[in-house]
């Protein structure tokens, strides 16, 4: 039992699970207690913060992972300070920014953006220590760590919206506030703890930080595209039909936590592992990783994707309450679990050139990606009138992600898929065996201390 519980992979998957759990609680409370206007301007504000942290994390992310994995003590100190620099860096200009934008502030009519002009820097400003904490445990692979802190970020947060359901007081400045709070708690234990590093910062050199920022320059391209792929539905929705189309088409995409917990997890114990073969020029093992956690990933879905299916309706209901059982939300969940599918292929075929030292293939991936969902998104919705167009464009942008991403890692690792089935029935074999030593070991252990 102590071994399962100390299992890098279990962890991983137990964090995002929490961090999921967490966030549909609070959006059952949302959904329910806010008004559809109220609720498709927080989503609003969560997709244009995500997109503004996008500087930071594509900027960091990947880059601090891949140069802090399997390095001595001294260069794991110089990365996480050159690491911190920037990030202060960059939070610095969109404090400036979010001062200067208050004196255009009154010019400014529509709710969703104005809550955002208003908040964003001291967002950005609260968020950044437990972020970069994350990511440095993440290359440690300390999945225990991780887990505290994302415990304490969702757990804090639900806290404060629960209090507010208790005194009636769930409005849109609420939810915000809980949301600052909540993080601000989050970033001052890890700092206080020391997994954010932030006396690291003394040690960093200009020579790591150019190379960084030339690393992160490319993959902050990936990201922004990514976070502009993924909001780009919410802004087209939110000013071509309005806020409550978006708060119900939101609600199947959080719907999909289902389905994203577990491939988050595998790209997160995956990633280091990728980074330290390609570091030591094992190019064989790379290939392997990367078919054996797509393989897995999607045979698990398949069962979860069936039951979804089927109980689509129920699902919404669950969740965003009865006035969203009408709406066409139980139909784009059911879109969207088709397509997700193809998740695992599409995200580690991007991880994998990022680890390979290909950004800026990721990057032209990305942007593809990016303008083919815009094109369709447009498209699709004035064809179809309605928000079923958002999700049926969707299917135009995976296929053409994926097809570029596979002919294009193609030409640098000798990646191919004949074999799927052999390896997936050994993995699984391997997970059963595993398994059931496992089992065998946790009975043996409660038979000696009868």
């Amino acid at each position: 039992m102590k071994t399962l519980l100390t299992n890098r992979h279990f962890l991983s998957l137990t964090g995002n699970g929490v961090m999921a759990v967490f966030s549909m609680l609070s959006y059952i409370i949302l959904y329910r207690f806010l008004s559809e206007t109220d609720m498709g301007n927080w989503v609003f504000f969560q997709f244009a913060f995500l997109l503004l942290d996008t500087f930071r994390t594509g900027l960091l992310q990947t880059a601090l992972i891949k140069f802090y994995s399997g390095a001595d003590e001294t260069r794991k100190r110089d990365v996480a300070g050159s690491s911190w620099y920037i990030g202060l860096m960059v939070t610095s200009i969109f404090i400036v920014i979010n001062i200067i934008a208050f004196v255009f502030i009154g010019l400014i009519s529509d709710a969703g953006v104005l809550v955002v002009m208003k908040w964003f820097g001291i967002s950005l400003a609260v968020t950044l220590p437990y972020n970069v904490s994350i990511w440095i445990l993440q290359a440690e692979q300390r999945f225990d760590r991780i887990l505290y802190i994302r415990l304490l970020n969702q757990g804090s947060f639900i806290i404060l919206i629960f209090s507010l359901y208790l005194f009636h007081a769930v409005d849109l400045q609420g939810v915000i506030y809980s949301f600052i709070f909540g993080a601000f708690l989050t970033s001052f234990v890890a700092v206080a703890g020391g997994w954010a590093r932030l006396t690291s910062i003394r040690h960093r050199t200009q020579a790591t930080v150019r190379e960084i920022f030339h690393f992160g320059k490319f993959s902050f391209g990936t990201f922004l595209c990514a976070n502009l792929l993924r909001s780009s539905d919410a802004f087209i929705v939110k000013f071509m039909i309005g806020p409550a189309a978006l708060a119900v088409y939101n609600l199947p995409q959080r719907l999909l936590e289902i389905i994203e917990i577990p491939l988050r997890s595998g790209l997160a114990t995956a990633m280091p592992s990728m980074s330290t073969a390609v570091n030591q020029r094992r190019e064989a093992e790379v290939v392997y990783i990367l078919k054996k956690y797509t393989v897995l990933l999607t045979l698990l879905f398949v069962p979860i994707i069936i039951t979804m299916f089927v109980f689509a309706d129920v699902i919404v209901g669950l969740v965003g309450g009865g006035k969203y059982v009408s709406t066409e939300a139980a139909n784009i969940y059911r879109i969207a679990l088709l397509c997700s599918l193809l998740y695992p292929l599409e995200r580690f075929l991007g991880v994998t050139l990022d680890i390979i030292n290909k950004p800026q293939l990721n990057l032209i991936k990305v942007i593809l990606a990016l303008t083919v969902n815009v094109l369709a998104d447009i498209i699709c919705i004035k064809v179809m009138g309605n928000i079923y167009g958002a999700a049926v464009a969707s299917v135009f942008t995976l296929m053409a992600s994926t097809i570029y991403g596979y002919v294009t890692l193609h030409r640098y690792l000798p990646i191919t898929f004949r074999g799927t089935i052999d390896l997936a029935v050994f993995e699984l074999r391997e997970s059963a065996a595993f398994l059931s030593h496992k089992a065998k070991l946790l009975r043996n252990q409660q038979f000696h201390n009868q």
